[in-house]
């Protein structure tokens, strides 16, 4: 058992596995893999995950446009139901849809510089297609909903194309949001429909319902962020970072289920990522409904919390199980310290195989820690690593690793530290004083930075703080190391394009784990020279005191914000003495009956 654990663990875990020996091998069985996709998700399943990748991949086109498409590649895929050895039949799904997508006519006249993709060869050419998506475009108009009588006939008349319209709508609006999530919301939308379509009061019951789905669309936006983040660990960190906080989270939520299961299972989840990031939504759609269904036929060995989930249709079950609770965690797990510290003959055990023995260490530390965030536990793991591949050179490895405790404890204080202080900060002082407080901070240690980005990264912390500092206290760590560790790869993505600082590019540079505490730890940058006077950056008048309130606070911040740009090495009491100042003098003139001499003079 031992040596076959072993060998799960070099096949899982090596990074050099191809992507595309990963396809050809998954489909050996299937002389067609479009006709294998057809057969497994059915029709009216396959027609939508085809309209979902066209209108990511084309966010311009309109729903008539693109549903040409769908039929070319529907129509392709029942010749290939019929003969799986017909021409064209054998072609991998990306490349069947690319080529759909480049024979569009007037491709560069619509999209420009993506035109340039059709020349690439495979998967270069995907690669170039993906780099051209963007994420919550501006050029599409809000959804505007149609009267509530004719949506419910549109419904009743032509369920498919209403339904279709739905999927390319989401869809050319989240172009990194994977199809799973998609159908769960036309899912949800289509059973608003089914219960207000035959009420007296369509339009009372729809405006109650929309609320709920607008509700939804959010959390579709925010599932969308989350994706996208994994497909960026994926694609920068690679297979082993990727699948160390897989393991992680999924030993958290499932503590009852074998070592063996869950290695299994992240070997699964990294498959079907891939075929999602990839932007494959048919393959993403049908592996992720296989992998699903596999975890609902063994949830005994899993997790009790799941069983409802899996009592559900299967477009709605991706959604419930992730959102389940994590389960209980088995009683009377024995402490890891015995194992892993005191034992004298750890080093025999972690040589042969590192990743297997580090493994089996992320598995059992999760289970028992499941108020830890994914981060801390990788940054645990690392230190051990880091401390055995000292210790197990030395003379006396026991002895060199029997501080181990104190050594790893160091990350969890300073995890809980930062998250204790700032849920008290924010639930001492509230949102304003918070976000003012994030834009001091931040600003020093980047002032470089645009104070309209700054302004926003801020926001963004923000509401980190809004929704993680509400919660239980054992989940707070948990939510808001994820949130801000989102907020960091964004940053860091800019900073690629445009370089910031040399401490901002040295963070960036940390293992995927230690960036959140490097940016923590992070001071004011002395190396910063503040650009000549700008006297426009402290523009005061009349609107200062006029504007809409949100108006009105937004300019106070940039204030702020370019008063330390001015000057980063300033203390929080000159900035007090200067935000009293300032609050003075606005109370003062904005009384007055001629505000902008008031201001002037002032």
């Amino acid at each position: 058992m031992k040596w076959l654990t072993l060998i799960s663990f070099i096949f899982l875990l090596s990074s050099a596995r191809s992507r595309n020996l990963q396809r050809t091998a998954r489909d050996a069985d299937h002389k067609s893999p479009i006709a294998h996709r057809f057969n497994d998700l059915k029709e009216e399943t396959f027609k939508a995950v085809a309209m979902i990748t066209f209108a990511q991949y084309l966010q311009r086109c309109s729903y008539d446009g693109l549903s040409k498409l769908v039929k070319d590649v529907v129509d392709l895929a029942q010749k290939c139901v019929a003969n799986e050895d017909a021409p064209e039949c054998s072609k991998s799904l990306p490349s069947i849809f690319l080529d759909e997508i480049c024979q569009v006519d007037k491709l560069r006249d619509s999209y420009g510089d993506m035109a340039d993709c059709c020349g690439k060869a495979d998967p270069e050419r995907n690669q170039c297609f993906l780099s051209f998506k963007v994420h919550q475009p501006d050029f599409i108009a809000p959804y505007q909903r149609p009267a509530a009588d004719v949506i419910c006939n549109e419904y009743k008349d032509s369920r498919v194309q209403l339904l279709g319209n739905f999927v390319y709508t989401v869809a050319r609006r989240n172009p990194f949001l994977h199809a799973p999530a998609i159908l769960g919301l036309a899912s949800e939308y289509e059973k608003a429909l089914k219960s207000c379509c035959p009420e007296s009061d369509i339009g009372a019951c729809l405006d109650a319902k929309v609320q709920q789905i607008s509700v939804i669309k959010e959390k579709a936006k925010k599932i969308g962020v989350k994706q996208k983040h994994d497909c960026r660990i994926l694609e920068k960190y690679g297979e082993r970072t990727f699948q160390a906080r897989k393991l992680a989270r999924l030993s958290q939520k499932y503590p009852k289920a074998s070592f063996a299961e869950l290695i299994k299972m992240v070997h699964d989840v990294t498959d079907v990522y891939h075929e999602c990031c990839d932007g494959d939504m048919v393959e993403c759609m049908d592996d992720w409904s296989e992998l699903v269904t596999s975890l609902c036929s063994k949830q005994d060995a899993f997790s009790s919390k799941i069983k409802p989930c899996c009592e559900l249709p299967i477009v709605e079950r991706t959604k419930c199980i992730i959102k389940a609770d994590f389960d209980d965690k088995p009683d009377n797990l024995p402490s890891l310290v015995e194992k892993y510290i005191q034992d004298k003959e750890v080093c025999k055990s972690y040589e042969p195989n590192h990743d297997a023995f580090l493994s089996e260490f992320v598995y059992e530390y999760s289970r028992r820690h499941p108020e830890f965030s994914t981060e801390l536990i990788m940054r645990i793991t690392k230190g051990y690593e880091t401390l055995l591949e000292k210790c197990c050179k030395t003379d006396n490895p026991a002895e060199c690793y029997g501080n181990a405790v104190e050594e790893l404890n160091k990350h969890v204080k300073e995890t809980e530290d930062v998250v204790k202080t700032n849920c008290e900060l924010f639930n001492s002082h509230g949102e304003a004083d918070f976000l003012k407080g994030i834009l001091v901070r931040y600003t020093k240690k980047m002032p470089q930075v645009s104070t309209d980005t700054l302004l926003e990264i801020g926001k963004k912390m923000t509401a980190v703080g809004k929704e993680c500092c509400s919660l239980p206290e054992e989940k707070r760590m948990s939510c808001s190391e994820h949130y801000l560790s989102i907020i960091i790869e964004d940053m860091c993505k800019r900073q690629e394009k445009t370089p910031i600082n040399d401490q901002v590019s040295q963070c960036c540079n940390e293992l995927y784990s230690y960036r959140r505490p490097c940016f923590t730890a992070m001071g004011v940058d002395t190396k910063y020279v503040p650009p000549p006077f700008d006297p426009m950056m402290f523009n005061f008048d009349e609107k200062m005191c006029s504007a809409p309130e949100a108006e009105r606070e937004a300019g106070q911040l940039k204030l702020l914000t370019n008063l330390i740009k001015r000057k980063p090495q300033m203390t929080e009491e000159q900035l007090k003495t200067i935000a009293g100042g300032f609050t003075a003098m606005m109370e003062k003139c904005c009384k007055q009956s001629d505000v902008d001499t008031c201001l002037g003079e002032e």
